[in-house]
């Protein structure tokens, strides 16, 4: 199983799903999107092995795969989705308790760092922002102090859930455990680009707003168009105040509401199925 499965502890929650050992999941049989993604589900140059299965959430990275003359796909939902349904009181409030907003800040990864105005950004959600602010960092920014200070600085509540892991190592199998919770206390999501968040947010019952700088990302690879593209395909998404209809029914299909399925299917798709 490739060790990308392990992201966020997606591929525990899916063994939870399916009635299997989620602290130790069973192997996977092929790769799993593990975030939201605006080409086939993941990063242009990922390597695959021949004939691998790809597991992606929804039916839209499946067809452009297919654009590109991959095959070998098979939407199943995003594990998210199923976790909803696995904890349906995880961190839930009276709706008149929610409040705030939880702000998550586009995040770098191991082999690259963010470089944007943090200080611009910071005004413009003191501008857009009526109530408390939760700020959420992945640990690569959090652990940069001179990210995290500036928003503990500015007032911000200041949260990270953990890592996604590396080769088996350092995953938080309870990572989207803690991020759901989270959603779960807040009356609004907002991000500074597109991303998976700004969907989970929605899907946990939030309002939603993308606004403010994006940032750059060192080696980021445009291949599938970035921003703009993004814009072209996903306006109902960008905002400060978004079309609630509109961003639940986006966020359903992006997170494959339509292709979730049972446990029983599921240990089939995999081949989960006991040893004698």
């Amino acid at each position: 199983m490739h060790h990308h499965n392990h992201y966020y502890g997606q591929a525990h929650i899916l063994a939870r799903y399916a009635g299997l050992d989620d602290e130790c999941p069973p192997r996977l049989r092929g790769y799993l999107q593990h975030g939201w993604n605006i080409g086939d589900g993941w990063n242009p140059v990922h390597e695959f092995y021949d004939g691998a299965w790809r597991f992606t959430w929804s039916d839209a990275p499946r067809r452009r795969g297919h654009a590109l003359g991959r095959r070998n796909y098979h939407s199943i939902g995003a594990p998210f989705r199923y976790l909803l349904d696995l904890e349906p009181e995880l961190g839930v409030v009276p709706e008149d308790k929610r409040e705030g907003t939880l702000w998550f800040l586009f995040h770098g990864w191991e082999g690259g760092k963010i470089q944007g105005d943090h200080k611009r950004l910071i005004d413009e959600i003191r501008e857009t922002e009526t109530g408390p602010v939760t700020f959420s960092l992945y640990y690569t920014e959090y652990e940069r102090p001179e990210i995290r200070t500036s928003y503990e600085d500015a007032g911000f509540r200041v949260v990270s859930f953990g890592r996604r892991g590396f080769s088996y190592e350092g995953t938080d199998p309870k990572f989207l455990y803690k991020q759901l919770a989270e959603l779960r206390k807040h009356k609004r999501v907002a991000a500074n680009r597109l991303s998976t968040a700004i969907f989970y947010g929605i899907a946990a019952g939030c309002d939603a707003a993308v606004y403010g700088d994006p940032m750059a990302m060192e080696g980021e690879n445009p291949l599938f168009g970035g921003d703009s593209r993004i814009a072209r395909l996903w306006p109902e998404m960008l905002g400060k105040e978004l079309d609630v209809e509109a961003a639940r029914a986006t966020t359903d299909l992006e997170l494959g509401v339509p292709w979730m399925m049972p446990p029983e299917e599921m240990r089939m798709l995999f081949d989960w199925r006991v040893r004698v």
